[in-house]
């Protein structure tokens, strides 16, 4: 895990610019989707014993179309949280102006929880109700249990249907470059892409590399598994 520093410079940067909860949960649910559906495509097409070229038209329609709809999904869900956040800011505002003394007394209580009493109770109340932006932010957050720093909805999708393309189209390269033993290689490539997807966001955890990385491969591994029997069914 990295380290951030402690000097009074890098303090003051790091509160004024918080970073709020980012793109890797995008990017990671959108790799795992994307090779996880594209190869259980492939895996159900090759079980029904099908010809490589419906493999790469229907794992391609699979990479374009549902990437886009989950990035589109994505979109508008990260949408739907953030006009919450604005619709919260706008009746906090209002309370603020019609019901003050009572916003102020929730302001006492929310940092009342937070260990404060007596007179620094009383300053600490005082000095952020002075400012209507930090209160606004200390209500949304204490009362509210959301973050100050809003989403992105355009960067959570882009970030979910990049990751999703990527990782969509490795189980068709075996098939696009006409490899031998197309399907053996698919399988093994993305083997390997759900290892990968697992160790690198261990990186923002505090699992060991190899355990998140297997954990990531026996969940897409059992998804592959289920459509490659499921297609067998269906094997002339």
């Amino acid at each position: 895990m990295t380290e951030h520093g402690h000097s009074q410079q890098e303090i003051k940067a790091r509160i004024n610019d918080p970073e709020g909860r980012g793109v890797l949960r995008d990017v990671v649910y959108g790799g795992i989707d994307g090779s996880v559906t594209t190869f259980a495509i492939v895996a159900g097409v090759a079980g029904a014993g099908l010809s490589p070229f419906v493999i790469v038209a229907l794992g391609l329609a699979n990479v374009l179309a549902d990437g886009f709809s989950m990035a589109a999904g994505n979109y508008s869900g990260t949408k739907a949280e953030l006009d919450n956040i604005h619709r919260i800011r706008a009746i906090e505002e209002r309370h603020i102006t019609l019901y003050p003394d009572g916003e102020r007394n929730e302001v006492r209580e929310i940092l009342a929880q937070k260990g404060l009493s007596d007179d620094v109770l009383d300053d600490a109340t005082a000095a952020i109700t002075a400012n209507r932006e930090n209160w606004i932010n200390l209500m949304i957050e204490g009362e509210y249990g959301l973050g100050s720093v809003d989403p992105h909805p355009i960067k959570a999708a882009l970030a979910t249907f990049g990751s999703f393309l990527l990782a969509g189209l490795i189980p068709l390269m075996p098939f696009l470059l006409s490899v031998e033993r197309a399907f053996a290689t698919s399988a093994c490539m993305t083997l390997v892409v759900f290892f990968a997807i697992g160790a690198l966001k261990s990186r923002w955890s505090l699992a060991p590399w190899w355990r998140s990385g297997i954990e990531t491969l026996l969940i897409g591994g059992l998804a592959a598994s289920i459509a490659y029997l499921v297609g067998s069914l269906f094997h002339p």
